[in-house]
């Protein structure tokens, strides 16, 4: 992508949410009978879980954006060939999860990046504690990896800093027979343990939580189809959002549920505590850019997956922004922690990396040529940057975007943003 400093003007409808479409279609095709997904992300990701799905034996066809699925009714079938999820890690948890109830053995494998960066380690360790069979073929802890279910135990013990294999482990629990016990160590990502949570207790199934660290999960419940739209992806919204603040725009967003258990929307009030002007609207936000951002210590462990973009935010805030709590970051796509820090630094910022997250200070960039490492909220989140920094920005390896917000570009020209 080539970007040139710009303000951006009139509105956008915000890509649908990634993270409540796997979810839905998971269990839509767990389910008996039909369910029907409107407003569903398309995206690579989406069809790598579609067609997992189809070779696990739900019956999935798409029109437009509108999905119907006849599901298993929680009789799996084997897999012809190993299940390939390309680089989507909570497809890969997920998937691991649900095949742990099956009686064979499933094979799952992804692309390079996924089977080096994506660990597996603590969610088969929690399958094995739960007498299903789980390992990775390269010893490491990563894809590809093989699980053989049933569940025959009824306890486990595992960390959770990374909320994936905590949620791949009760959806695992929920499609068994019995009660299960996991207890969770160090638990992060709550908001994300939320969502999940959300979707079994929707679907009937019973689940005890106590304090994220210990669950009671009810299992055996027949799931039944459902109907369901996917509302807009806050993570996603964050990169227009800061784009509207940072180059002092007008923008409105459209397509977001202020109601919906996504963790990111808690960015919303950090910004509001930076100083953005942020106002509610019927199904969307409106952002008045111009008012200046101060600079603030950050947890960001609820809303990890913006820790990019709220450290290019910090380059634009006045004084020293602190990101805390942001580990985690290391193991997504890429290690978002010192990648952001090291393609900042390139745009002149003064930036650095801390144990477990990012100290950055008030900065004038410059653009030159950064890289995305492969990541879609890298290279949106350097797009993003570029906007307020002086002269073209290139960001390489852009094609990532396409996981989730294929029509990047198109909404920001649309916007008047230099951007092809």
């Amino acid at each position: 992508m080539h970007i040139y400093p710009s303000q951006l003007n009139g509105e956008i409808t915000v890509p649908s949410s990634k993270s409540q479409t796997f979810r839905a279609i998971l269990f839509a095709s767990l389910a008996s009978g039909e369910s029907e997904i409107e407003n569903f992300l398309d995206s690579p990701d989406t069809q790598y879980l579609i067609d997992a799905c189809r070779q696990l034996g739900a019956k999935i066809t798409v029109q437009g954006t509108r999905l119907t699925c006849i599901g298993t009714g929680g009789k799996l079938v084997r897999p012809e060939v190993p299940l390939y999820v390309g680089n989507s890690g909570i497809a890969l948890r997920f998937l691991a999860g649900i095949a742990a109830s099956a009686d064979f053995d499933t094979i799952l494998m992804g692309d390079d990046s996924l089977q080096k960066q994506r660990p597996m380690t603590e969610l088969i360790k929690g399958l094995k504690q739960l007498g299903a069979g789980a390992a990775s073929f390269s010893g490491d802890g990563c894809a590809p990896v093989k699980v053989n279910g049933p569940l025959k135990k009824r306890w486990a013990i595992v960390d959770g800093r990374d909320s994936q294999p905590v949620s791949a482990l009760l959806t695992a629990a929920a499609l068994s027979k019995g009660h299960f016990e996991i207890v969770v160590k160090q638990p992060g990502e709550k908001p994300w343990v939320n969502m999940t949570l959300h979707w079994l207790q929707k679907l009937g199934v019973r689940v005890e939580n106590d304090r994220y660290e210990r669950y009671t999960v009810h299992g055996g419940t027949k799931l039944k189809g459902f109907r369901y739209r996917v509302p807009g992806d806050y993570s996603t919204a964050a990169f227009p959002l800061v784009a509207a603040l940072i180059t002092g725009s007008d923008l409105s967003l459209d397509n977001l549920d202020r109601k919906d258990p996504q963790g990111d929307k808690k960015v919303l009030d950090v910004l509001r505590g930076m100083g953005a002007s942020i106002n509610d609207k019927e199904r969307g936000l409106q952002i008045n850019g111009g008012s200046p951002l101060q600079g603030r210590t950050i947890d960001v462990n609820d809303f990890i997956d913006a820790v990019a973009i709220l450290a290019v935010v910090g380059c634009f805030a006045e004084g020293e922004t602190v990101l805390t709590n942001g580990a985690v970051a290391k193991i997504k796509e890429c290690d978002r922690l010192s990648c952001i820090v090291s393609e900042l630094k390139k745009m002149g910022a003064d930036i650095e990396q801390t144990e477990d997250g990012i100290r950055v200070r008030q900065s004038r960039l410059k653009g030159c040529e950064v890289d995305s490492h492969g990541d879609h909220r890298m290279a949106l989140s350097l797009a993003v940057a570029a906007l307020g920094a002086e002269g073209e920005t290139v960001v390489k390896n852009s094609d990532c975007i396409n996981k989730t917000y294929s029509n990047f570009i198109h909404d920001f020209q649309r916007l008047g943003v230099r951007i092809s």
